[in-house]
């Protein structure tokens, strides 16, 4: 363990986008992250991968995976997050399975049952703030389709902060009344899929539910903060990782 976390404090002088970029850099990082299992409340046994900071306990994270899956870019934001001193775990709700092509990520998201997903994440939040090597404050940050799940994990179970990449933001205030911690979410002007208006009818209803929202607005299409993709937008990408560096620091540290 002491090893791995060596690799993870090495990795974190490189920049995370220069990381994700590189396929053999992206395969390095992960390659640091311990595998972890859990039997959830549900009595099913999940997956997961664990980044530790060099020393100390800190905070958790609990990170969701886009469409493609858990896959190594994932596992890399995970490292990143450890050498910045957080307990950073990804998940995994496609069972093991990664995609490659956008139409086999469709096939697979669109396998996902809601009630074993939502299972998974209270499972895999609530195994995290009771480790040993985290301070008990756990953040949910998610990716598209993760993005979405990190809003709902956190309508599931009381987290401390959540942060959502262009995620679906569908939800009454009724409903959002449930959060326990601040919001931040990261939106694209030119997002054919979640949409300026579905986030805007977002941005009503957390103000209806008295929710603290922070809110950014980029002018580039869905996935933009993704280097490996053909929407990746350095500037907004950058941008939005320190704002997402700053909210995480605010409310958990």
């Amino acid at each position: 363990m002491l090893e791995r976390r060596s690799v993870v404090k090495g990795l974190g002088t490189l920049p995370l986008a220069a990381v994700l970029a590189d396929a053999g850099q992206s395969r390095a990082a992960a390659a640091a992250l311990e595998p972890v299992t859990l039997k959830t409340p549900g009595g099913r046994t999940v997956a997961g991968a664990l980044a530790r900071p060099a020393a100390g306990p800190g905070p958790g994270i609990v990170l969701i995976h886009e469409w493609w899956g858990l896959n190594d870019q994932i596992k890399a934001v995970a490292a990143d997050l450890a050498a910045a001193g957080y307990v950073a775990l990804a998940i995994d709700l496609l069972n093991g399975e990664v995609a490659t092509t956008p139409e086999t990520a469709q096939a697979l998201v669109g396998r996902v049952d809601d009630r074993a997903a939502r299972d998974t994440l209270v499972g895999w939040i609530d195994w995290l703030r009771h480790q040993e090597f985290c301070t008990g404050r756990v953040a949910t940050l998610g990716w598209c389709f993760g993005g979405g799940w990190s809003l709902q994990a956190s309508l599931a179970t009381p987290v401390d902060a959540t942060v959502i990449y262009y995620g679906r933001v569908v939800a009454a205030a009724e409903t959002l009344a449930a959060l326990k911690g601040p919001v931040l979410g990261q939106f694209a002007n030119r997002d054919q899929y979640i949409t300026p208006a579905m986030v805007d009818g977002f941005q009503t209803e957390m103000a209806r539910a008295g929710k603290r929202l922070e809110l950014y607005r980029y002018d580039a299409d869905h996935a933009f903060a993704n280097p490996t993709g053909n929407h990746y937008h350095r500037d907004d990408a950058q941008l939005a990782w320190q704002r997402t560096l700053a909210f995480l620091a605010a409310n958990l540290k």
